[in-house]
């Protein structure tokens, strides 16, 4: 008996929804259809940098222009952008995605805020 092999099915998305998870250490960008299946991702180490220089803004410019590249196969035009995190990459990731010519309907922060919840853990002394 041989294995029948299912062939990928090529899924056209024209509306994507990016998540730009910009933590102090690194830049994720994530593109999702309507659903949130996930189409593609990028970050600043799979571009190539390391160390911290994944958190710089350009790491977070560099990902965003390769998850655009990825998710434009995909026939993603526009695209809803949700940004979560304080790092320093957010601003940068966006403007990048509209230079990839992608075209943004809306942003959206998305970064949890504690409504007087959970103790914080002591503050760093640098």
């Amino acid at each position: 008996m041989s294995k029948v092999k299912k062939r990928k099915i090529r899924r056209n998305v024209s509306v994507g929804v990016v998540y730009i998870k910009a933590t102090f250490n690194n830049t994720l960008v994530t593109i999702t259809d309507a659903k949130g299946d996930t189409l593609c991702w990028a970050s600043g180490g799979t571009c190539g940098f390391k160390g911290s220089r994944k958190s710089t803004p350009f790491a977070g410019q560099c990902a965003s222009q390769q998850a655009a590249e990825k998710a434009s196969k995909f026939g993603v035009k526009e695209i809803e952008v949700k940004v979560n995190g304080p790092g320093s990459g957010r601003e940068s990731a966006i403007t990048a995605l509209q230079a990839a010519g992608l075209t943004i309907k809306s942003i959206e922060d998305i970064t949890p805020m504690p409504h007087n919840g959970c103790r914080p853990r002591k503050k760093r002394r640098v």
